[in-house]
């Protein structure tokens, strides 16, 4: 038997390492009799529910411990206008993350995109690059939350948090919600926004309480004078910084930014909810008020909570390990804490499970593809979910939580999915352009200026990132590319339909 996704053979729009995948296949691709052996993913989730997976991923790990690190080290009080640098950069990606999402909703987001328009080489470079930001961020994740819940309930650290030799914490929550994942997205949807409610509560909470405490002079300076960093000279420093021999610096208005690249992981998955497509009810509606609520939600509870912390506390007092909880702690208000170690699980928890869910959606959409094999991302006949490629993820991140210590790796989910979103914002005005009569039910303002704008503003993020950070990235894509040229180009689905039209023509008879 055949495991070919489709009867009818796909239709590419030019040959080699940057052939297209045609947008009305793309869109017609989960129609019945275009899906991977053993059926199609099930559509089962509304508006509501992509809010809660974009908010479920989004409020986790940045906003429970990057808060401290950067107020303390790079940018002090204005950590805030840090959040919201980072927050106006990542709403120009979202209207273009809208346009494409709710004209095509697919799974596999920015992947499928770059498939349309700048061929399937660059393809499967953002395939490549989402792994990275899903799955490691989903062990990353896992590990952090052993740790929190070792602090929280006071667990021996022989298994739980850093210390521990092999963490079974890590791998306790990793499965579960593996199974969860795997046995259905409507089941997914119902724990997340289960988990969001809680820690969105919380985070209010901590908005409001902290208000009691704020004292104006922990604000001055607003923007700390800028001073050498010391010993983070070298592969440490921006990549702006080396290439144009300025001193590497923290504070001022450099460290501002070099802050918002980093916080930008904190909004990093929110295109989770453009993976969601196929599996959503009116995507065309639903999947840009998805997108854009869940941006509004994240950023203004960021500001709120960055303008409470660095209010309650000086920041050079600030704890860089938990410093919401600690901050409650300074002024006296350790049961608040222990609500904020609560929020933290419960958020922390959330963005493993979407991890999860996102990653095995890109691998399903990579399978369909014909990138990786088929038969990968088979289709549950009974759970409607790429049941095998979640089960791999699954595993892939019990290892990595188990025993790698994944520390410092928020650069490296930022520069991720600063990439991915470079690519969705180029991808707009080629497809306005390549595809003009496509059905279009949002549209972003003003393009193309807002994505080239936001193309621009994604690569000065970019820019500000450690050099360190672009050398594990190009070691990642490098990988990546050995792995496409020595599997995907050859099997791809538009490998064999060229393959299989070259042949007709030969076998045809001459004119």
């Amino acid at each position: 038997m055949t495991e070919r996704p489709s009867t009818e053979r796909p239709r590419t729009q030019s040959r080699g390492i940057f052939r297209k995948k045609s947008v009305d296949t793309v869109i017609h691709q989960n129609d019945e009799g275009h899906q991977l052996e053993g059926g199609r993913l099930k559509q089962a989730l509304r508006t509501r529910d992509l809010i809660g997976f974009g908010v479920g991923m989004v409020i986790g790990t940045g906003i429970f411990t990057l808060t401290g690190v950067q107020a303390k080290d790079n940018a002090g009080p204005a950590i805030m206008i840090s959040f919201v640098v980072a927050g106006v950069i990542a709403l120009f990606a979202a209207f273009c993350y809208a346009e494409l999402a709710s004209a095509v909703p697919t799974a596999g987001s920015s992947y499928t995109y770059a498939y349309t328009t700048l061929g399937e080489i660059i393809a499967w470079i953002i395939g490549w690059d989402l792994i990275l930001e899903f799955a490691l961020g989903a062990a990353v994740v896992s590990r952090g939350w052993s740790g929190y819940l070792q602090d929280v309930f006071n667990l021996p650290t022989t298994f739980f948090g850093e210390s521990s030799t092999v963490n079974l914490g890590a791998v306790a929550i990793a499965l579960v919600l593996g199974v969860v994942a795997t046995i259905g997205i409507k089941e997914s949807g119902w724990l997340t926004n289960a988990l969001v409610y809680l820690k969105v509560s919380i985070c209010v909470f901590i908005i409001i309480a902290g208000l009691f405490f704020i004292k104006a002079a922990n604000y001055t300076p607003f923007i700390p004078p800028a001073q050498p960093t010391g010993g983070d000279g070298g592969l440490r420093q921006p990549l702006w910084q080396w290439a144009t021999g300025v001193e590497a610096t923290a504070f001022g208005v450099a460290g501002v930014l070099f802050a918002s690249a980093v916080v930008f992981f904190s909004y990093s998955g929110f295109e989770i909810v453009a993976n969601l497509g196929e599996e959503t009810k009116n995507p065309a509606r639903a999947m840009t008020r998805g997108l854009l609520g869940t941006l509004l939600i994240c950023t203004v509870l960021y500001v709120g909570v960055c303008f409470v912390v660095v209010g309650m506390v000086h920041y050079t007092d600030l704890s860089e390990g938990a410093p919401l909880s600690d901050a409650f702690n300074q002024v006296g208000l350790s049961w608040a804490g222990v609500l904020v170690g609560i929020a933290a699980v419960a958020g922390l928890t959330s963005v493993i499970l979407v991890d999860i869910v996102g990653m095995s959606r890109i691998g399903f959409a990579l399978a369909r593809d014909g990138l990786v094999p088929h038969s990968a991302g088979k289709i549950h006949p009974k759970w409607q979910t790429p049941y095998r490629i979640t089960m791999l993820t699954t595993a892939v991140v019990v290892l990595l939580g188990a025993f790698v210590p994944l520390s410092a790796l928020a650069e490296m989910v930022s520069i991720g999915t600063l990439f991915a979103f470079l690519v969705v914002s180029v991808a707009v005005p080629v497809l306005r352009r390549t595809q003009p009569e496509m059905k279009r039910p949002f549209r972003v303002p003003w393009s193309p200026v807002l994505p080239i704008i936001s193309a621009i503003c994604c690569a000065g993020l970019m820019v500000n990132l450690a050099i360190e950070t672009w050398i594990r990235f190009v070691v990642w894509l490098v990988i990546g590319l050995g792995i496409y040229f020595f599997y995907g180009r050859t099997h791809s689905n538009l490998a064999r339909a060229n393959r299989d039209s070259t042949v007709r023509a030969e076998e045809s008879p001459a004119s």
